[in-house]
């Protein structure tokens, strides 16, 4: 009986009229293994994670490496397998193009090309000063004014004597007397008088008919004037007494050259030579005043009483 109750319970429908599935050994078992399973997938997707993580790290590492040592050496491969070498995007050039010693770069300059070195500056020369000489001749005025006609400088002779001087006061001493040949002599009585009041040592004067002379044939007297590269403008006072006299003018750099004659058989005569020259500052006018011919026995000379420069 008791067989029989417990036969009873065990075939004892279900809820829905069925009897209770029986789980089978085989059942456990294989819910078992697909769990296994499925731990096992899990554990290979989380090291796929970690290598993936590592192989990230990795190419960072490498790409920071390759910044820092300033891209791949000449003829091998950047990363990505470009050529070393090749172009880049447009923009501005990498670190690695650049001579950081040459300085800024230069627009329109390809990488590591420096800029034309500057030509030297042509020293600067002065112009060239021509050599200009020209001369004439009139007749002496009655009266000259030394401190009009000589502004820059001027020479008077024979005021006080053959050895007497007097020169313009704060004049530029561009007039030089050279000396010249035969004994100098002095007079005052010449047809021309001259005045002046800017003088020294004789401050002024009013109506000097003073002068110097030398007698015979190749006496007479020489003088100078320093050039300036400016053009200027020399006054010459001088006579004869029965001779001829020659006025040579020359520059000492070369150039041009002026020859002048005035004579009187008889008597004598005066003259204002002009002359007119430009010269390199270090130049000088040569004036050369001699006797080409003397027509008296006891005297024949040239003589001169001023000149001015302006």
């Amino acid at each position: 009986m008791a067989e029989e109750d417990l036969t009873r319970q065990r075939i004892r429908p279900s809820r829905h009229g069925a009897p209770p599935p029986t789980r089978h050994p085989l059942h456990t078992l294989a819910g078992r293994t697909r769990a296994d399973l499925r731990r096992l997938v899990r554990a290979r997707q989380r090291r796929r994670w970690v290598v993936g993580g590592i192989a990230v790290v990795v190419c960072l590492v490498a790409l920071a490496s390759f910044l820092i040592a300033g891209g791949p050496e000449p003829g091998g491969q950047s990363a990505g397998g470009v050529p070393g070498g090749a172009g880049r995007p447009s923009g501005l050039p990498g670190l690695e193009g650049r001579d950081l010693d040459a300085g800024l770069v230069s627009p329109g300059l390809r990488p590591r090309q420096r800029p034309p070195s500057p030509s030297p500056t042509p020293p600067t020369t002065a112009p060239a000063v021509p050599a200009v000489l020209d001369a004439g001749m009139a007749e002496a005025p009655a009266e000259v004014d030394l401190t009009r006609v000589g502004g820059r400088d001027w020479v008077h002779w024979g005021l006080r004597g053959a050895d007497s001087t007097v020169r313009k006061r704060g004049g530029s001493g561009e007039i030089r007397d050279e000396g010249g040949s035969g004994r100098r002599g002095g007079w005052d009585d010449n047809q021309e008088s001259f005045s002046w009041r800017d003088g020294s040592p004789v401050a002024s004067v009013s109506g000097s008919s003073h002068g110097v002379y030398r007698c015979g044939v190749g006496s007479g007297f020489t003088l100078a004037v320093a050039a300036d590269g400016q053009l200027r403008t020399v006054r010459l006072y001088a006579g004869v007494w029965m001779a001829r006299g020659r006025l040579d003018a020359r520059l000492s750099v070369g150039g041009p050259s002026r020859t002048l004659r005035i004579e009187d058989r008889h008597t004598s005569r005066s003259t204002e030579f002009t002359i007119r020259f430009q010269a390199p500052k270090g130049g000088r006018l040569v004036l050369s005043w001699t006797v080409e011919r003397a027509f008296s026995d006891d005297c024949g000379s040239v003589g001169v009483q001023a000149v001015a420069l302006r």
